[in-house]
């Protein structure tokens, strides 16, 4: 140490230097990661929404992140961050979820933790304000992984989480778009174009490394526009839309269908944690070739533990942004769109 540099560190951590003490904060940089949905389409959007669309990303990037600035967990930075995005409209969960064939808004919602695989997960609720809270308490408070229902929202009256009446989800911007389709339906275009027309995007999902290292990763939506008999999608199957282990986190946004039938985020992470493949090649040969091979598309977040990013998508566009260790939100919306990523770093 002749230099005063350390040559072989054991370890490293991070502290802040105030009024000449020391705070340990841990030992990596945290890093938050989110999406509001993939399948935007550039000839649907205006200026003011794309406008409103980046202000939501930052804001949701930012209370995550300050969280993880606080010395919290993964999970409670893929909560936050996912809460702001239910609670906006412009995106498909929470408030502002598309409308079934029945007119009815259905919910679904998973969170995961990667260093005990704790999971948590709720589909088909019809009153729960912020469904990724109640995944969180599945996880914490229950001895179950998915409650599905009307069991789901009697286990949110007793946790405490908060209920609203449905109208609550309503916008009429989602209830027009269930008219469109309802007059498909009623024309017989639905069965002449397939399910590709009940397409709606803008499914959220949150992955997060805090500064102990740990990953977390939480996925919400509302499902299609005009699904009927209780579909469920992927966001609320673990190891479809949402997975996270020691190695990576993902969620998934896109036609559930697909990332169902391929267990889409755990492949991504068994990728990575057993063959050794970096976020950006297991990230595309699942959502970029092994989905769309089968007559599917969407895209995911990928974070890998040593800090890589990567956000497959196989459509024109995808709400996404990430935050680390600058304190300031990155954000895009379309596959154009210049996005620097973080490099990665224990």
């Amino acid at each position: 140490m002749r230099d005063l540099r350390v040559r072989k560190p054991a370890f490293r951590a991070l502290a802040d230097a105030g009024a000449g003490t020391w705070s340990l904060r841990g030992q990596v940089q945290p890093l938050l990661v989110i999406h509001g949905g993939a399948g935007v389409e550039r000839a649907e959007m205006t200026p003011e929404r794309e406008a409103r669309a980046r202000d939501a990303l930052a804001l949701a990037l930012r209370r995550g992140y300050a969280r993880l600035q606080a010395g919290d967990s993964a999970l409670d930075a893929v909560s936050a961050a996912i809460v702001v995005l239910e609670d906006d409209p412009l995106f498909n969960a929470g408030r502002g979820a598309v409308f079934t064939h029945d007119g009815r808004n259905e919910l679904d919602a998973s969170i995961m933790d990667g260093p005990s695989l704790a999971a948590g997960a709720v589909a088909n609720v019809h009153r729960v304000k912020n469904p990724v809270l109640l995944a969180r308490a599945v996880m914490e408070k229950s001895p179950h992984v998915l409650l599905f229902g009307d069991g789901a929202e009697q286990f949110a009256a007793e946790q405490g989480i908060a209920l609203v009446d449905p109208s609550y989800f309503r916008t009429e911007e989602r209830w027009q778009q269930l008219q469109k389709a309802l007059k498909e339906d009623a024309a017989g275009k639905r069965a002449a174009t397939g399910m590709a027309t009940l397409r709606h995007f803008g499914t959220v999902g949150a992955v997060a490394r805090d500064s102990q290292g740990r990953l977390a990763a939480a996925t919400s939506t509302g499902g299609m526009t005009d699904k009927r008999w209780g579909r469920v999608g992927d966001s609320p199957i673990i190891g479809a839309g949402t997975y996270a282990n020691a190695d990576c986190a993902v969620s998934g946004t896109g036609w559930g269908e697909y990332y169902l039938r391929v267990a889409a985020a755990r492949d991504i992470c068994l990728r990575m944690s057993l063959l050794g493949e970096s976020a950006a090649i297991a990230g595309q040969a699942v959502i970029e070739d092994e989905i769309p091979s089968l007559g599917g598309d969407g895209g995911a977040i990928v974070l890998g533990a040593d800090g890589e990013v990567a956000m497959p998508f196989n459509t024109e566009g995808m709400y996404r942004g990430w935050i680390g260790s600058d304190g300031v939100p990155h954000v895009a919306i379309y596959a154009q769109d210049a996005l620097a990523l973080p490099s990665p770093a224990p």
